[in-house]
C-alpha cells in the first residue's frame, strides 16, 4: 500500500494531480481545496489513501494525516463512498467536521455535494459517540508549507475531548462541549483553552 508520496507536482487537472517521484508519475485523486494549494513544479508531500478493487487501483491524496484518516473513517457510514467523503472534506476541515458532527449541524454537512438531509443525519448518528480517527500520519506536517494550509486545531480538539473523557465525561458530551468551545474561541484555540471552556459548559448550573 502507498501511504505517502513526496515529490514534485508535474500536473494539476480536474479532480486529479500528477506527482513526479524519482521519475515515476503517480496519478492521485484529490478535492478541489487540496488541488487549489498545489502548483506545478513545486515540491509537495501528500498523504495517500489507497483503494483497490478487482477493476481499479486509485490513490487519494490529502495535505494532512487528519484529512486522510477522516476520508477513510467517513466511508464506514452507510451510503458514504469515496466521492461523498471527498466532497465533505472539500467544504470542511477535519476540525469543522468534528464540530458539525458533535453539534448535529446538518446544515454544515449538507453543504457538501451529494449529501442530503437523510445522509447527513446518518453521518451524525454514525460518528457522534465515537472518537475522531487517528491516522498513521496524524502528527505529520505537509512539506510544502507555502501551498498547504497551516495545520489548525483538530489535534487540540481531539486531545481536549480525550482529556474530558478521562475526567469521567461521556464521549458525546465531551465532543459537544469541545465543539461549542471551538466555535466560540475560533480555529486556533489551544487544548488548554478548549478544556477550560468545555468544563465551564459542562458544569451543572447553580
Amino acid at each position: 500500500m502507498i501511504g505517502r508520496l513526496k515529490g514534485v507536482i508535474a500536473a494539476v487537472g480536474e479532480g486529479q494531480a500528477l506527482i513526479d517521484v524519482g521519475g515515476v508519475g503517480y496519478l492521485v485523486h484529490a478535492g478541489s481545496r487540496t488541488l487549489g494549494r498545489l502548483a506545478v513544479g513545486e515540491a509537495a508531500e501528500m498523504f495517500i489513501e489507497t483503494q483497490m478493487s478487482e477493476s481499479s487501483f486509485r490513490l487519494f491524496a490529502f495535505p494532512s494525516g487528519e484529512e486522510r484518516a477522516w476520508f477513510a473513517r467517513l466511508q464506514d457510514a452507510p451510503g458514504v463512498g469515496a466521492k461523498v467523503a471527498l466532497s465533505l472534506l472539500d467544504v470542511m476541515t477535519p476540525g469543522q467536521l468534528m464540530d458539525a458532527i458533535a453539534l448535529g449541524d446538518l446544515g454544515a454537512i449538507t453543504r457538501a455535494n451529494g449529501v442530503g438531509k437523510k445522509l447527513a443525519e446518518r453521518i451524525v448518528t454514525e460518528f457522534k459517540d465515537k472518537p475522531p480517527p487517528m491516522g498513521l500520519f496524524a502528527s505529520s506536517m505537509p512539506v510544502n508549507t507555502t501551498t498547504a494550509a497551516v495545520r489548525p486545531a483538530p489535534g487540540a480538539r481531539a486531545d481536549a475531548v480525550s482529556a474530558l473523557v478521562n475526567l469521567g465525561y461521556g464521549q458525546s458530551d465531551a465532543m459537544r462541549a469541545v465543539a461549542e468551545a471551538a466555535r466560540d474561541l475560533g480555529e486556533g484555540a489551544k487544548e488548554a483553552q478548549l478544556i477550560r471552556a468545555a468544563l465551564k459548559a459542562l458544569a451543572p448550573a447553580n
